[in-house]
């Protein structure tokens, strides 16, 4: 599609954009007693049905909503599969998981995704890696072989998580949107960060550091990974360093504190979308700001289910794109 061509496009999104769960709607949701009452008010904001029964259904049919919306929006869905690539890739660990443990498990499969997981369970079982995507032969190769022959589930992990964050890297730095680009930079940057501090923390080796982490341009992960065989301090020095040197105040103060820095830094990449009519932009933004949505909502509602305080959850809850 030309630039012109998503001015249609463009205007329905700026309708949906009304729906999206604003702040007043979010303090009637704070402001609930229950779970209960919390999945009443969403369903009167047309958020979730009586049919999801569950905090994970409901958070299905929202994904939904909005992938179904960009297939009406759009002639060929590729053009967000810098988005869609993790999926792939969690549907790939789901299918090894699966054959390793010869059982069947239910909805263990992500639906909006560029390739069908079935026909990634089957390559898996006839050991036919060709049947893939040429992104995704060789990592899933590799980590079969590792689950089956040594039954590392952590390593089989690592192998396919480095490859995701390869994969969304290279697409969406190859694209010419800048959504696309900087969402890429900033999620493979803040994995890089979170890796490090993990690997810290439980005293990670470098090798293991190096089959993690994703180069990036942003992060020198050499750098990093000697920060992180040093100490959390030296780490913090380093992100000072860096662009990034807002999320060491978060370092200091919680695992939580962290992903919410690093989420509203993807709200703030794309907040100016909402005064652009002419690109693809608007619609990779108001998908983020869907993901951004449910986030909120997983974060509330387990917390009411949990009885937190409002206090703890509020300061959970990150920064809203309207």
């Amino acid at each position: 599609m030309t630039d012109k061509q998503y001015i249609y496009p463009v205007a329905r999104i700026r309708s949906k954009e009304l729906s999206l769960l604003n702040k007043q709607v979010m303090e009637q949701l704070l402001a609930c007693k229950t779970y209960e009452d919390c999945l009443v008010t969403l369903m009167e904001k047309n958020f979730g049905s009586s049919e999801n029964v569950t905090l994970e259904e409901l958070i299905k049919s929202e994904r939904k909503k909005t992938w179904d919306l960009m297939r009406e929006l759009v002639e060929d869905i590729s053009v967000f599969n810098t988005f869609l690539y993790e999926n792939d890739f969690h549907n790939l660990k789901a299918a090894i998981k699966q054959l390793y443990t010869d059982k069947e498990f239910n909805n263990i499969y992500i639906e909006n995704c560029t390739f069908n997981p079935e026909l990634i369970l089957q390559a898996l079982k006839e050991q036919n890696f060709k049947l893939l995507p040429s992104y995704m032969q060789k990592c899933a190769a590799e980590a079969y072989d590792v689950q089956m022959h040594t039954g590392d589930s952590q390593l089989t992990d690592v192998i396919i998580d480095k490859k995701a964050l390869e994969a969304i890297y290279e697409s969406g730095t190859s694209s010419e949107n800048e959504v696309f680009s900087k969402y890429a930079e900033l999620r493979v940057a803040f994995a890089d960060i979170n890796i490090a501090l993990r690997c810290n923390k439980i005293g990670k080796t470098r090798d293991y550091m190096i089959r993690s982490m994703a180069e990036c341009k942003s992060l020198n992960i050499t750098n990093l990974i000697e920060a992180a065989l040093e100490s959390e301090d030296a780490i913090c020095d380093y992100l000072k360093t860096t662009r990034y040197s807002d999320i060491v105040q978060c370092i200091r103060k919680s695992s939580s504190a962290i992903e919410k820095y690093c989420d509203d830094q993807i709200i703030e990449l794309i907040k100016p979308q909402k005064y652009n009519s002419f690109t693809i932009s608007p619609l990779a933004a108001y998908i983020l700001a869907r993901e951004n949505e449910i986030k909120n909502v997983r974060i509330l509602m387990s917390g009411k289910r949990n009885n937190l305080r409002e206090e703890s959850i509020r300061e959970r809850l990150r920064e809203l794109y309207v």
